[in-house]
């Protein structure tokens, strides 16, 4: 069957994306064909785009979608045709209208999880789960530092940590933004665009400095962060918005206080089938308690890609943003 995707030729802006016209074969063996019926916009998309993240030209690019399996490939028992189904680590190329999947990394959706929602919360919501869950299991009392508390990530992580019990600092661009993230949880938003963040940190903590710090910006906020630490806390560096952070000699966390560092992956934490599972169930259970709140505050068709892409780097987009086949 033929349909059409956006497929980039060189790495660059917007730009490069174009919507083209692709074959899609019949499913091989463990793969279904799906039906794509919502598609995910996330910062790693921008990585595959500008060639921060390399990938084999050309291609397709995207990492989240939600769907409809319209064929099955020999030895896939789990599926079946007209299940609906979703996806956020695997094979790039979810910008498409269809595409060929391996099963084992899809999840069947609950019936009460529209397909938007699924497109909008999978790879952001199972990235916060790995985050607060796993890479450092936030306790109740805790004191955390949440970095873009306003875009997608930020919106689900400020509401997933109430959760928890933990009291939120969170970071965000502007009075609008600001305001966003304290309805989502955070008990105190900084101006990330004129506030000391590690001075004001220090201050509401009394000088001790937070647990964790939760930094998917990079570059701009790296020493920061550090800065905002308490003795033996955590960074957990998981996104490169502002750039990539920059080298650090081991040292330096000695002398701040015997910190901890870490860039982790959700490939990593959910590179089997179960741990897969075991995520998105977790996703799913906050958000069918209503926990967290899916907001998808942006919808653009999918052959407009290019101009999501601007909006979201000019930093004009908060919480989640869809793409429509």
């Amino acid at each position: 069957m033929r349909c059409h995707a956006i497929r980039i030729h060189e790495t660059g802006g917007p730009e490069k994306l174009r919507w083209e016209e692709v074959e899609v074969g019949e499913p091989g063996p463990g793969q279904v064909l799906l039906r794509q019926t919502a598609v995910g916009l996330n910062y790693i998309d921008v990585y595959h785009r500008n060639g921060l993240y390399k990938m084999p030209l050309p291609s397709s690019i995207g990492s989240e979608a939600a769907g409809v399996v319209e064929k099955v490939g020999p030895g896939v028992s789990e599926f079946k045709a007209g299940d609906r189904v979703a996806y956020c680590s695997g094979p790039v190329g979810a910008y498409a209208e269809a595409r060929l999947f391996p099963a084992e990394r899809l999840v069947k959706l609950p019936a009460a999880i529209d397909d938007k929602t699924a497109a909008a919360m999978m790879l952001q919501g199972m990235t916060v789960e790995y985050l607060v869950r796993r890479t450092f299991p936030v306790k109740a009392g805790q004191i955390v530092l949440l970095h873009a508390a306003a875009g997608g990530i930020g919106l689900i992580a400020s509401q997933w940590l109430k959760h928890l019990g933990a009291t939120v600092i969170g970071t965000a661009g502007g009075p609008e933004k600001m305001a966003l993230a304290k309805a989502h949880g955070c008990d105190h938003v900084l101006d990330s665009r004129q506030d000391d963040i590690a001075k004001r940190t220090r201050e509401l903590t009394g000088g001790k400095g937070v647990a964790v710090v939760y930094d998917g910006v990079g570059k701009d906020t790296f020493q920061a962060s550090l800065d905002s630490l308490a003795p033996r806390g955590m960074l957990v560096t998981f996104g490169n918005a502002s750039g990539p952070a920059p080298a650090i000699e081991p040292a330096v966390l000695n002398t701040k206080g015997s910190l901890f560092l870490t860039r982790p992956s959700l490939g990593a934490y959910t590179a089997t089938r179960e741990e897969l599972i075991a995520s998105a169930e977790a996703l799913f259970e906050v958000v069918l308690k209503g926990v967290v709140k899916i907001e998808i505050r942006q919808t653009y068709a999918l052959k407009d890609a290019a101009q999501a892409h601007r909006d979201l780097e000019a930093r004009k987009t908060t919480g989640s943003t869809v793409l429509l086949p």
